[in-house]
This record gives structure tokens, sequence and C-alpha cells, in this order.
């Protein structure tokens, strides 16, 4: 009985060895094809967004589909697909699908084109595409995607900066107020409130009688709030990272507060530095690849020079790459050293994102707060942050759904 055992298993052996072979080569067969959706069952779920990636850029009748140049929202976005190719793939081959991407979806001709600029719908994601391709642009055509970059980047701010500063300096200094301020200092809410009477039909405007603002205090730099942005630059975080640099890039003219940049995937890029031009910032970063939040937490922790006045944000979708259960004992210990710690899904328009909720339910249950914020809001929850008020109640006042502990 032995003998015969140890007759027959090499062979088992053999088969088994026979038959994971033919399976690995149907494997590479179906992802270098393509697969229907009826064979998507065959891969698993990695090997599922490996496939969708690919067929993204090199499936001829989606690419015609799309017609030159399209960057249709509907589309996979090239940032979240080109951060899947840099996950599963290395560097060489990489670059050789971002020079495909560019040329097969026609940005090299939409950027050389004179009429671009003026016709083009530019917005926050075409920023993140531009951004995600910048490596593989010649030198004509980056300054191209730079002005169109620029142009955004400069809506945006006239948007969100004169809010973003009133809301802040409010939070941190709400009780002074001042008849005489400087016009940085100006709160313009309650001076147009108090100068209503004095509205010119002729001009259309308000001539105020008397400004009102917030009293400039000389504050020691050990006395000043710290915000750190710890942002994912992962591919599926690429709206997220434009605003944040546009909001740190806000707060940090804002001398009430003293603001940090820290973009992480598997490494770690601090553009605390270069916040005063935002689209220097944005060109600093490169989106997509993978994710280690634990080793840039571990990178903020040493930031940290006054606990009980550092307000850590964490811009991320939480899908760990890193070492989960040492991620989770630093952000317990950052709280229980009274760090204001807060927890973004998201920081766009877009709607709910897609994120790990065990996660994020873990984050929960630690006591930081976990939602999905757009940028309208961001202001209002960094007066929140600052004022060290509830951030749920606020959440909550603003009918966004927060992430519940595990029970």
């Amino acid at each position: 009985m032995n003998d015969k055992t140890t007759l027959t298993e090499p062979n088992s052996v053999t088969e088994q060895s026979s038959t994971t072979l033919i399976d690995e080569k149907s494997r590479r067969w179906q992802l270098a094809l393509g697969v229907d959706d009826d064979q998507q069952g065959t891969l698993n779920d990695r090997d599922k967004r490996l496939s969708g990636a690919l067929s993204a850029l090199y499936n001829a009748e989606q690419s015609t589909a799309r017609g030159r140049g399209s960057l249709s929202r509907s589309a996979p976005k090239i940032s979240k697909w080109l951060g899947d190719i840099r996950e599963f793939f290395p560097v060489p081959i990489v670059q050789v699908v971002q020079r495909d991407a560019f040329e097969r979806l026609g940005l090299k001709e939409m950027l050389m084109e004179p009429e671009f600029l003026a016709a083009i719908e530019a917005d926050v994601h075409l920023v993140a595409d531009l951004v995600s391709l910048r490596s593989v642009m010649p030198e004509k055509t980056l300054d191209t995607a730079r002005h169109v970059i620029d142009k955004v980047v400069n809506q945006l701010l006239a948007k969100l900066e004169q809010k973003t500063t009133e809301a802040i300096r409010g939070a941190v200094n709400k009780s002074k107020r001042s008849f005489r301020p400087r016009f940085s200092d100006i709160d313009w809410p309650r001076t147009i409130n108090a100068n209503l009477r004095h509205y010119q039909p002729k001009y259309n405007t308000i001539v105020p009688d008397k400004l009102i603002g917030f009293m400039r205090q000389q504050r020691r730099l050990a006395d000043l709030d710290e915000v750190i942005l710890c942002v994912d630059q992962s591919g599926s975080m690429a709206t997220s990272v434009v605003y944040s640099s546009i909001f740190a890039a806000v707060m940090a003219s804002i001398p009430a507060v003293k603001t940090k940049l820290i973009c992480f995937d598997t490494s770690i890029l601090d553009l605390t530095e270069d916040l005063a031009d935002p689209v220097s910032v944005l060109f600093g970063v490169q989106l997509g690849g993978g994710t280690d939040i634990n080793q840039a937490i571990a990178y903020c922790e040493k930031q940290i020079e006054h606990p009980s006045k550092t307000h850590l944000l964490l811009i991320s979708d939480l899908y760990e790459g890193g070492d989960a259960s040492q991620l989770k004992q630093r952000i317990a210990q950052l709280i229980k050293q009274d760090v204001n710690v807060i927890t973004l899904l998201a920081l766009s328009d877009d709607g709910r994102p897609a994120y790990d909720s065990d996660m994020a339910s873990e984050f929960a249950t630690l006591g930081s707060p976990v939602f999905a914020c757009t940028p309208d809001q961001f202001p209002d929850l960094m007066a929140t942050a600052l004022k060290r008020e509830d951030v749920m109640a606020w959440a909550a006042e603003q009918d966004i759904k927060a992430i519940r502990p595990h029970e």
C-alpha cells in the first residue's frame, strides 16, 4: 500500500501543477485579449480591476465611441485607471501605458490647438487628468496644460477663498471685534448688514459708513492652531487632491493658523513649502498607485509640536495597503493626546465615495469623525474644528451621513 501510495503521489502533484499552469495561461490570455461581461466570473476582483483598466484604454470599440479627445464624465476617470496601472505594473510599463493614454485619448491634439483654451469647459476633473499625465507630455504641451490648470485653480480660488478666510479668522478670534480693521481683516457679512441703509441704487452697491472686522492680535507662533492636511493621492482620490491643495494654499495665507500639506501613496510628499503657489503644488503630486496610510500618519506624528492645538485632517478612502493594525493604534494614540483627528472619505462634489467601510467604522469607533465633505462645506467644517466644537453635530446639521462606530 505504501509503495502504491508513493508511486501515485508524484502523478497527483504533476496533474495539480499542470492544472495550475493551464489556469494561469488562461488567465493571462483573458487579460491580454479582454473579457466580456459574462466572462468576468472567471477572474478574481484584482484581475477584474486590471482588465477594466486595460480595456478602458485599449478597447478599440470604446475608444471610437468616445470620439477624438473625449474626456466624458461617464468614461472611466483617467487618473483612476492610470492609478490602477501604476499599482499593477513596474515603472517602465507604466510609462508605456501613459504615452498610449496621452495619444489615444487625443489629449496631445487638444492641447496643441489654439482654440482649445477658449473653448474648453475645464473643471477639477480635467485638472486631475492633466496632472496624472504630465510626466509624458512634451514641453510645449506641458506649458498649455499648466495654463489650463492655472485657469481652473484661479476660478476655484475666487469661489472658495473669501468664505474660507472669513470662516477660519472668525473661528480663531470670534470674540474680538474692531471698527477700524485692516482691509484683510474686514468681516464682510457683518459690515454689509450694518450698512444696508447706505445702498446706492445708481452704482448697485453699498458704500459702507462703518467697517466691522476682526481685531488683529500679535500671537506667538507656539500659540497658533496647526492644521495638517494628510491627503491620499491614489487614483481614486484625484479630485480630493486638487481641492485639498487649493484649501491648503488659502489657509497657508492666513496668519492665524499654521498649515501643512502632506500627500502620500506608498511614498510621502511634504508640499508645505510650496503652498504659496497651488499650481506648483499640483505639479508636485503624483496621482495614482498604492496606498500606505500608516506610513503617512507616522510622518504627520513627527510634525506635531502641540497636540492640543493640532487638527489632523486625513483625506482618504481608507483602503490601506500598509500596516492596518498599526495605523489604528497610531490614530488612537493621537486622539488620546488630544489631537483633533477628522477623517474625510472625500473632498469633492462627486457624491458618496467608495471607501473601506470596515476601516471607516474602526476609525469612528476610535473617536474620529468620518464622512465625506463637499468643497462648499469645507470652510464651515474647518471653523467648527478650530473652535473645537462637536464636528458630528455639525455634520448632522449639514445633513451629512457620518460613518457609525462598530457596535
